[in-house]
């Protein structure tokens, strides 16, 4: 089991490459949660994310002869590049395992930062099972993403930046995937004071953790489906689950929903890009997943910033529409001049703004003297959006409220 001692023992080495990133008070979520709330912005990290600490870790404890023979592991993201620039900045030679269609940004992100990228496969599992094989033929070193000990301590130096830069804190929340994260960090803070309380928080649709914690055992789920890509793993590792067993209060998981909405909101009330992954932990704060008190001080970690351009094109609507803000209609009008215009007028009048219009004459569905119209509005919320709406049936119009 990791103690106090080997974090700190970490810390001079993740030093090396790995930057102390940013604790701030946020007024926003302070008042949202009646909590103090304080944001870890693990976000600014190099490459984006925490995993650059764990990786750093890993590599400066090898020997002179493993370094000499190189590393490999495989990723899709984050840890790829994490394990990239660690190597390169100490003179290690890495390869890095990534599935065929891996987005190109980190494709290339990982080669700027210096490893050879194989792809190969269609999923992790498949690129995981060829990176090992390289182990092998080549006599490498691999750099497990979470289930390390040496990886685990260098993550767990968030754990003490935490405590040194908010003494206060009372409650630490933490975005679990495979769980080398949680694992550092609550060693770190429990080992400094055993009464801070560490929560960790998966996704729902990838939530192995908390029935591992029920049955007592490492459980492997079918199947992962959330917008949280960096916390999508099927299942918990071996020494993380012994870790999280002795340290962590409480797991608890958050919607894709929530976290859509709280990654708009860190967007526009913080002015921060965060990942999924990295927004969980703001998200089970604001929506209550766990207890806490008034005024208790929380610091939620915010582990990443690496999201792909289309996916947060597609959270940030997905999160505006959860707010209310973003409404699609679909109505039916005569197809006569001026129809349109009184619709319209009604929209107007409530201070909607329109986003675009689809008219179409052509669906089978409606009468030949009839014109089917699709409305995207900008609204200020659901109390908004449910006025609109009311009003244009009162009116006569026989509304679908489109998802």
């Amino acid at each position: 089991m990791l103690e106090l001692a080997d974090i700190e023992a970490a810390r001079e080495r993740v030093a090396q490459t790995a930057r102390g990133t940013p604790l701030e008070y946020s007024h926003t979520y302070t008042a949202m949660t009646g909590a103090e709330v304080h944001l870890k912005h693990e976000n600014f990290q190099r490459t984006g994310a925490f995993k650059i600490r764990g990786a750093t870790n890993r590599i400066a404890t090898l020997s002179e002869a493993a370094k000499e023979k190189g590393v490999v592991t495989a990723s899709a993201g984050n840890h790829a590049q994490g394990v990239a620039l660690a190597a390169t900045r100490v003179g290690v030679d890495s390869t890095i395992v990534m599935p065929e269609h891996a987005p190109t940004a980190k494709v290339k992100a990982t080669e700027n930062y210096g490893a050879e990228v194989v792809l190969h496969g269609a999923n992790y599992d498949a690129a995981a099972e060829r990176a090992h094989e390289i182990e092998r033929e080549e006599d490498r070193t691999y750099v497990h993403a979470f289930d390390d000990e040496q990886v685990m301590a260098g993550q767990g130096t968030l754990g003490l930046e935490i405590v040194e830069e908010c003494p206060d804190v009372e409650t630490v929340v933490v975005p679990i995937g495979g769980g080398g994260l949680i694992s550092g960090i609550a060693a770190a803070v429990k080992g400094i004071d055993p009464d801070i309380r560490v929560i960790g928080v998966q996704a729902a649709g990838a939530s192995s953790a908390a029935p591992s914690l029920q049955k007592g055992e490492r459980v492997v789920i079918d199947d992962v489906e959330t917008i949280a890509d960096g916390i999508a793993t099927r299942s918990i590792g071996d020494r993380t689950f012994a870790h999280i067993q002795e340290y962590v209060d409480e797991v608890v998981t958050v919607t894709d929903a929530e976290i859509a909405v709280t990654m708009v909101y860190l967007l526009e009330r913080s002015k921060t890009v965060v990942e999924g992954a990295g927004a969980v932990g703001l998200a089970a704060t604001i929506f209550d997943a766990f207890d806490y008190d008034e005024g208790e001080v929380i610091v939620p970690l915010l582990s990443g910033g690496n999201v792909d351009m289309n996916t947060l094109t597609t959270v940030i609507m997905r999160g505006l529409v959860e707010m209310g803000r973003y409404l699609k209609l679909r109505t039916v009008l005569k197809d006569r001049p001026g129809s349109l215009e009184e619709l319209l007028a009604i929209a107007a009048g409530h201070g909607a703004n329109i986003y675009s219009i689809h008219h179409d004459r052509t669906s089978r569905e409606i009468e030949l003297s009839d014109a089917e119209i699709e409305l995207e509005l900008e609204v200020r919320g659901h109390d908004h959006a449910d006025a609109l709406v009311d009003s244009l049936r009162q009116a006569g119009y026989q509304v679908e409220q489109l998802d």
